[in-house]
């Protein structure tokens, strides 16, 4: 099958996985298992209107109760606005157009509020996310065709493996003070490269500041405008930040997801804001929105004159409105038009702002989590493509166990580095680890390429301690229980905590409060992390340093790291059966977060029938790391 409609019949089986699990989630659920999902604000109050582009009206609402929830209702998501009288026939599908805290504007197919909107409770719901999915789809269907046009074509042959890249010796090398060898080597790939550089990334090696330089000096360079994109707005808001930091002109398109000053001032919303043109929008809003008033004060029962003025009124705040777009699509291109660099995610790529944009350059950051499809939206607009991040770290997140089968969950980054391996550079050097705990994943993920920095390499906790343990619950008796579609351990849970308290209570005696080491407790399994965090709550000893211990799951800590990691690996039975632990990618992510002490709990009886663990283990003993569980256990 052609490599276009391959991708594009995986993203078909994966999105109609993805609508029957949100329609299987709210299909028979209330408005009260719907907001505890995270898809509903309710109930709302609405704080402000305005006239939209294109005859539509924005409505801005705040979250009165349950703020404390997590929820999806993110910047560029379908929504729909409904009344509790009647939801299925009270209601209003629109686009969330801005969201900070608990307040967001929702731009709705319409040009005025019904009645039932200030009659009853109100709400927003989370809409299938049709939009990203049509945007995939046509960028693959678009690749497809421009395979074939020779300037367009030639950077999707590379990517596709019908071509090769090609590199120039640049006009000069680079040696920057803050970079190593690996790092500058990267950005020297970058420099030359015609039209394609990976930068392979492991943990801890300084993939975001490589980056950031390698953009400087493109800039530099060429002096044409750069695209950055990531799959996550996280990600996105980090890279804005350290690129502005570094004196360039960052315009970020779409909601940061960290509401900082600091990043809010990179905006578009910001700079139009501040743009000289300003002043005239709002005068020209204020106007249309007197005369959108002035038009429904005219009650529904009224004459031929009262239809005609009503009429008139909201042709003329139209009219108006039309007048404020051209005003607004001036100031968004004088803007783009001055940004050195514009970041977003790879979906926002073609927000309306920037959709007809071209760029020399199009930098794809956390690429190892970047579905494919997505990655084509932002690859149509560049000359060049740089793809950085780590291949061996977690991948996407895809609902059809179908569709990664198949090779939905292999990344355009994964692809890209097999088929060209001249244009990857691995950075070489982490400055995270003791090289202990660093020492298997490079083994095994990095062919040994991997060191540890000087500064971290043979750091610790105190001088006696060692900085790896595995501890052993084999004939514990430690035996795991099915939790609905979860597992959890609490015997090993319990243990867990028995070991961590005694290392709490050595590290007392040698740390202040302010100093104290920060520590994360993993597991792979959501119920054997709800059951830790309960736990967690009944340690006086680890509550005097609640503040400084975080319980998640391992994907949750992808990008972050500390001290002390303690990983529980929960599995724990005779059939040797280990579920998604035998995801090698994930364990990477977990072992490769701790700085100065990574302590592993399982049972090595189940865990060694699989050779990644028991590879694991013996690497374990040969450095006077393996520990029973015996010798914590009350006999």
């Amino acid at each position: 099958m052609d490599y276009f409609a391959k991708l594009l019949e995986l993203l078909k089986i994966e999105r109609e996985e993805d609508r029957k699990a949100y329609l299987q989630l709210t299909a028979t659920s209330g408005v009260t298992a719907r907001r505890a999902n995270g898809l509903s604000w309710y109930p709302v109050a609405i704080r402000g209107t305005e006239m939209s582009r294109g005859d539509y009206l924005t409505v801005e609402v705040e979250r009165t109760t349950h703020q404390d929830i997590v929820h999806q209702l993110r910047f560029g998501v379908s929504a729909v606005l409904f009344s509790n009288h009647d939801p299925k026939k009270d209601n209003l599908e629109g686009t969330v157009s801005y969201q900070s805290g608990n307040r967001l504007k929702i731009t709705l197919r319409t040009d005025e509020l019904p009645d039932w909107a200030s009659d009853g409770k109100l709400g927003i719901d989370l809409l299938f996310d049709d939009n990203s999915y049509d945007e995939m789809q046509n960028a693959l269907k678009q690749a497809a065709t421009l395979r074939e046009q020779t300037a367009t074509g030639r950077i999707i042959k590379i990517l596709t493996g019908e071509s090769a890249p090609a590199f120039e010796t640049p006009a000069y090398t680079i040696e920057h003070p803050r970079l190593n060898a690996s790092q500058q080597q990267a950005v020297n790939k970058i420099l030359s490269a015609n039209e394609l550089a990976i930068v392979h990334g492991p943990p801890g090696t300084g993939k975001t500041t490589t980056i950031v330089q390698a953009i400087k000096m493109l800039i530099k360079q060429d002096q044409q405008k750069i695209l950055v994109v990531a799959p996550s707005n996280t990600a996105v808001d980090l890279l804005s930040e350290k690129l502005s930091d570094e004196g360039l002109n960052v315009l970020r398109v779409g909601n940061p997801a960290k509401v900082s000053e600091r990043l809010m001032a990179l905006t578009l919303d910001s700079r139009m804001t501040e743009h000289s043109s300003t002043k005239e929008i709002r005068k020209l809003r204020k106007q249309a929105n007197e005369f959108r008033d002035m038009a429904h004060k005219y009650k529904r029962n009224f004459g031929k004159a009262e239809r005609e003025q009503r009429k008139a009124l909201f042709d003329a705040a139209r009219n108006i409105i039309k007048d404020v777009e051209k005003t607004e699509q001036y100031i968004i291109d004088d803007l783009v038009a001055k940004a050195q660099v514009i970041t977003a995610t790879l979906v926002g790529a073609n927000h309306y702002t920037v959709r007809n944009q071209q760029y020399h350059t199009v930098v794809i950051d956390e690429a190892g989590q970047a579905l494919e499809p997505a990655c084509w939206i932002p690859v149509l607009k560049a000359q060049k493509v740089v793809l950085a991040g780590d291949h061996c770290q977690l991948s996407p997140t895809i609902k059809s166990g179908e569709a990664a089968k198949q090779g939905l969950s292999t990344t355009l980054l994964e692809k890209c580095a097999s088929l060209h391996p001249e244009a990857v550079v691995l950075l070489e050097e982490q400055y995270r680890m003791h090289e202990m705990i660093m020492g298997y994943s490079a083994g095994v993920f990095y062919e040994n390429r991997l060191k540890a920095h000087a500064t971290v390499a043979g750091h610790l906790l105190f001088d006696e301690d060692v900085p790896l343990a595995f501890v052993d619950t084999a004939g514990c008796g430690f035996d795991e229980v099915a939790e609905g579609t979860s597992t959890t351990n609490p015997e090993e849970a319990a243990l867990l905590f028995k070991h961590l308290t005694q290392l709490v209570t050595e590290l007392k005696i040698r740390y202040n409060a302010p100093d104290f080491p920060s520590i994360a407790v993993i597991s792979p399994y959501k119920q054997q992390v709800e059951l830790l965090k309960e736990q967690l709550m009944h340690s006086p000893v680890l509550q005097a340093y609640g503040d400084k211990i975080g319980v998640n799951t391992i994907d949750s800590f992808q990008g972050q790291e500390r001290d002390i990691v303690y990983i529980s690996m929960t599995r724990s039975n005779t059939e040797s059966k280990i579920g998604f632990l035998s995801d090698i990618r994930r364990m990477n992510v977990a072992m490769t977060r701790a700085r100065k002490k990574l302590v592993i709990v399982g049972d090595s009886a189940t865990l060694s029938q699989f050779p990644f663990y028991a590879d694991f283990i013996t690497y374990a003993e040969q450095r006077n790391a393996y520990q029973s569980a015996w010798e914590f256990v009350d006999v």
